[in-house]
């Protein structure tokens, strides 16, 4: 029995970058969908065999973003080692090493949110991408041994991620403020509360 081989999918890794380019830099609203297609040198209909909307390809484009983030989180976090409490304070560090890039254009998921509507897919990806960021806190509470980090209990992990929400909307709307140094300071004091209490 031969194995089938799978179907070729031309012009399918263009379109998703030029579109994670695109809807980063320029917002989604600015990026129709045919500047995409022009730029990924695809026609619109070879596009749309991949994505039945522009709201579809909108939702792979933060799927993608999504997972790229958690990856390079994860990896960072266990290269660069350290006791729970400390990795939590890196999650800022890392915010921080990405506000210093020269395309920084902020959260892409707090600007997605900015221009959709809740009934898009795209917001459904968000909200996966928001959970994620509060179990990646509440895990590592958790681990430090931390007051109020219990399972199913996140009140430490949704101040921390307010601060990291904070941090990336006021990089981006005022450059060069320290503002991952400052969550990561208002982030050590709430995380020795939480240790302490």
């Amino acid at each position: 029995m031969t194995t089938p081989k799978p179907r070729r999918r031309p012009g399918l890794e263009r379109v998703l970058a030029t579109a994670d380019r695109l809807f980063y830099e320029k917002g989604l609203h600015a990026t129709g969908v045919d500047l995409i297609a022009a730029e990924a040198g695809v026609s619109k209909a070879t596009m749309y065999t991949y994505f039945r909307t522009k709201d579809d390809l909108v939702a792979q484009y933060l799927r993608g973003r999504s997972e790229a983030w958690q990856a390079h989180v994860t990896e960072q976090l266990r290269a660069r080692g350290g006791a729970p409490d400390e990795r939590i304070l890196r999650v800022f560090d890392l915010l921080g090493e990405w506000f210093e890039t020269d395309d920084f254009r902020g959260c892409p998921f707090i600007n997605a949110e900015a221009e959709s509507d809740r009934e898009a897919p795209g917001h459904r990806v968000n909200l996966g991408h928001r959970a994620w960021v509060r179990a990646l806190f509440a895990g590592l509470l958790r681990e430090a041994g931390a007051v109020g980090a219990e399972e199913g209990a996140d009140p430490p992990a949704r101040q921390l991620a307010m601060l990291y929400d904070g941090a990336m909307t006021s990089a981006y709307a005022e450059p060069g403020g320290g503002w991952a140094e400052a969550a990561r300071e208002a982030a050590r004091v709430l995380v020795g509360r939480a240790l302490q209490d």
